[in-house]
């Protein structure tokens, strides 16, 4: 009986570290391996992993047992990727026991900061009227791109928070852009159009899935790449369509 304990606890610590990672953006060669780790310092050299984008499953064939846990969520936070690993290695390292290593997971799942909202949409004003300078915009153009940028994520997380539905959140995030962009050069306030699009839709702009992607893909995971791929194919399908609407009809 204490052996089965002892087993589940290493089965629940392996999928509790591999879930955290996998909702907070690594790539899953990655969260394999940490959970591999995890299971070799724990004493279980047979473990066998299956990773994907929706799921986890993990089993020691030795002990006849095995457990799935499904992903719902994911977000981007590198913090607690951090955070996992570093636990990783302090019970790697004999700084924790596996019991105290489970609840440091469960403390990092439940009690990691967040930056506040308000400094992420600052962030991707300027993220936004910075690129937009680097890809040959004018100074000119820096105050409304900064401006229409932290509005379009705005709108971003609020329709994503709001409807729960991928993707709709992307297009009516780059429709809107799109209609304040039209609308400050009409208005004289900006002067490239282009310029205002190009800069305040880099917020949206699914970077870590398409770099995780390739990653899986020459790591191996063909099916999560692909998965991670088709992803950010249907982002930028639905920033663009936005940006399309808002032209023909605005």
């Amino acid at each position: 009986m204490e052996q089965q304990n002892y087993t589940q606890l290493v089965l629940n610590t392996c999928l509790k570290a591999g879930k955290i990672m996998m909702e907070s953006g690594s790539e899953v060669y990655r969260v394999e391996d940490t959970m591999k780790r995890i299971a070799l310092n724990a004493g279980f050299d047979d473990i066998q992993t299956y990773v994907t984008a929706t799921g986890l499953i993990i089993g020691f064939p030795s002990e006849q047992n095995s457990q799935v846990v499904q992903i719902t969520q994911q977000a981007i936070n590198l913090e607690k990727v951090t955070a996992v690993n570093l636990g990783s290695r302090q019970f790697a390292d004999g700084e924790l026991s596996l019991p105290d290593f489970y609840l440091y997971l469960e403390e990092v799942d439940q009690a990691t900061p967040d930056f506040p909202y308000l400094w992420k949409i600052i962030a991707a004003g300027i993220v936004s009227s910075t690129l937009m300078i680097i890809l040959n915009g004018t100074w000119f153009d820096f105050i409304p791109t900064f401006i229409i940028g932290m509005i379009g994520f705005a709108v971003h997380t609020f329709f994503g928070g709001k409807l729960r539905m991928n993707f709709l959140n992307d297009f009516v995030a780059a429709l809107i852009i799109g209609y304040l962009s039209l609308l400050a050069v009409s208005f004289s306030v900006a002067r490239d159009v282009n310029s205002l699009i190009i800069g305040s839709i880099m917020p949206l702009v699914p970077g870590l899935a398409i770099t995780n992607a390739f990653r899986d893909i020459m790591a191996g995971h063909l099916i999560s790449g692909v998965a991670r791929g088709t992803e950010a194919l249907f982002i930028a399908g639905a920033i663009g369509g936005g940006i399309i609407i808002a032209f023909n009809f605005f």
